[in-house]
């Protein structure tokens, strides 16, 4: 057994568990030590490290001064609500990691508006990798030179869609980033869609295999270029616009890794712009032109796009690193790159046509692999890519369903509501019922995303009496993702021709036993976690060893995943029916609130 010990604003508290040690520290102290301009901006949101001191032991070189170490492969997960850096062993199992929430700005003046401040994703993603190397040298884990051990390689996943614009030789963002969910270029949509002769509607989806929603990257680009001065100037100078980043949050972090020497980004992340042609995998300056207009965007100013398994540079030492964690982080090669639900896909090994996974995070995606030929959605799924390994590698493609809210609904209940203290609370509560009693609640907080996507939509709780409690408010929250997966369950099925018998699951809404338990009933199928629930992390870990050889194939990699648990369906076929029609009741009220003249 080892010792966890929990820091909070000077209190401190220990207990026993086995295996892992965790220690939590307030992220601002950490911030402010690295960078102290953080201390301007940074919220005092807590830093989680936890340690397997097992599986540290086991990667140890015997002799200790052996030359020979066992290869480990790190991985950058940048999300919505949190980043977070954890290194994986060969056999795919976390031997460390570290995680500190993400600030959320939202602009109270301006509904729907949410953005990120990039310096904070940049220095919470170097926070994290220092506060692992602290840890593991706590550890007193080595490589065979008896410093810290060597990393193979780092691979990246990232929350997509999430779009900044930075200028290369100021190496400083125009703006925050802005956030996937934000709903500030509805108008922007609206007018690409009614300003073309043709039917531009299809011409997009047929193309991107995406509709012209506020949810891509290409409308955030277009809203950047309309209301950021100084990037419109630059655009129209001819010099300075060769300075111009366009970027999702792959790329922004593979610059500032390399100290600017890499502008690129994968397929995955590229596939979800609204200006790349599935086919071909290269952007589409027409499409760009039809988003964009009248502002001419060189396509030199988005990133080369690249496969998902290969050479993205490698961490150059002056891109901020502390001198005292160089041995472990400096020259590493940066070498797997995949957008966060194409990852947890790869990370449960969903590598033959058919295989699917369902991720519970900040929102929920369900994804097939659907093989090497895109699939066309009729049923208001995404077509996108899964992955590419290697250049020579064939694209693989996936049907997506995506839903904004899912995590974050609960994050609200926190934060805003304040009905309860922590994420785990809504189970607690939620088990004092035993039944919904007709309350739902559809978190249309950013509209609806698949398959209705109606950006007109608005969250809202309804059946509600003088008899709910706060448990039957957590329970709704609960219940809708699931809900929710019902409607992309039954859209993929319908679109892919297969027929899905079980529910692979990831993601950290799955530690939410009455959640999954509750998926398990309305689909009337069994639900299944794997042992490593941080998939997302080890899709992009697997894909940056596979380009150097820590994994030979995808078959090896296959081997690694392992069952956890099961959940069987077991609600009467009436109950499941009577509840399914009350969640359809209530998203109809939640259809097309906003007027044509609100302020979205």
């Amino acid at each position: 057994t080892t010792t966890t010990t929990t820091t909070t604003r000077s209190r401190t508290r220990s207990r026993t568990r086995s295996r892992t040690t965790t220690t939590i520290i307030p992220s601002i102290v950490l911030l402010t030590l690295l960078f102290p301009q953080a201390l301007l901006t940074a919220q005092a949101f807590p830093m989680q490290v936890n340690i397997d001191s097992s599986v540290l032991r086991s990667i140890q070189p015997q002799p200790p001064s052996s030359s020979s170490s066992t290869p480990l492969v790190g991985a950058i997960d940048q999300g919505t609500s949190s980043t977070r850096f954890l290194v994986f062993t060969p056999l795919g199992r976390v031997a460390a990691s570290a995680q500190i929430e993400l600030r959320q700005i939202y602009d109270p003046e301006h509904e729907g508006w949410h953005e990120h401040c990039p310096d904070e994703m940049w220095e919470s993603t170097l926070a994290c990798m220092t506060a692992v190397g602290d840890a593991l040298r706590k550890e007193g884990i080595s490589g065979g030179d008896g410093g810290l051990p060597r990393l193979a390689a780092i691979g990246i996943t990232n929350q997509r869609e999430t779009t900044l614009a930075w200028n290369k030789s100021t190496g400083r963002p125009y703006h925050n980033a802005i956030v996937w969910d934000d709903t500030r270029t509805h108008d922007i949509v609206r007018s690409v869609l009614s300003s073309s002769s043709d039917d531009c509607a299809s011409l997009f989806r047929t193309k991107t295999g995406l509709p012209v929603a506020t949810y891509f990257a290409g409308s955030k680009v277009k809203w950047l270029l309309d209301h950021v001065p100084s990037l419109r100037d630059d655009l129209r100078d001819p010099d300075e616009r060769r300075q111009i980043c366009f970027g999702t949050v792959d790329s922004w972090l593979l610059w500032k890794l390399t100290a600017g020497k890499t502008f690129a980004t994968d397929v995955t992340n590229a596939s979800r712009w609204l200006f790349m042609d599935l086919t071909t995998c290269a952007f589409d300056k027409d499409l760009v032109d039809r988003m964009c207009r009248p502002h001419d965007v060189p396509l030199d100013c988005l990133p080369e796009i690249r496969p998902s398994s290969g050479s993205f540079g490698a961490i150059d030492p002056s891109c901020g690193l502390e001198p005292s964690h160089r041995d472990l982080f400096s020259d590493v090669p940066l070498s797997g790159v995949l957008g966060d639900q194409q990852a947890a896909l790869f990370g449960q090994t969903a590598f033959r046509p058919g295989r699917a996974k369902n991720t519970y995070g900040t929102g929920l995606f369900l994804m097939m692999n659907t093989g090497t030929r895109p699939v066309p959605s009729t049923h208001g799924l995404l077509t996108t890519v899964a992955y590419r390994l290697g250049r020579d590698g064939d694209v693989v493609y996936a049907l997506e369903g995506s839903v904004s809210h899912a995590g974050s609904t609960i994050r609200w209940l926190r934060d805003r509501l304040r009905l309860i203290d922590s994420a785990s609370d809504s189970e607690t509560y939620a088990r004092e019922t035993e039944r919904n009693q007709g309350l739902y609640l559809v978190p249309a907080f950013s509209g609806l995303f698949s398959p209705r996507w109606n950006d007109r939509a608005r969250a809202c709780i309804v059946g509600m009496t003088a008899a709910h409690h706060r448990g039957h408010v957590c329970r709704a929250a609960l219940e809708a993702p699931c809900y929710q997966t019902r409607e992309l369950f039954e859209a993929i099925s319908k679109d892919s021709g297969v027929e899905l018998t079980s529910l692979n699951v990831d993601g950290g809404g799955t530690v939410n036993r009455f959640m999954m338990q509750f998926q398990a009933d309305i689909l009337g199928v069994e639900v299944v976690t794997p042992v490593v629930r941080e998939t997302t992390s080890l899709g992009a870990a697997f894909a940056a060893g596979l380009a150097v050889g820590v994994w030979r194939d995808l078959e090896e990699i296959e081997g690694l995943w392992a069952e956890e648990e099961r959940f069987a369906p077991g609600m009467e076929e009436r109950e499941r029916e009577r509840n399914w029609r009350g969640w359809n009741r209530a998203v109809e009220r939640s259809l097309d609130w906003v007027e044509e003249d609100d302020d979205i």
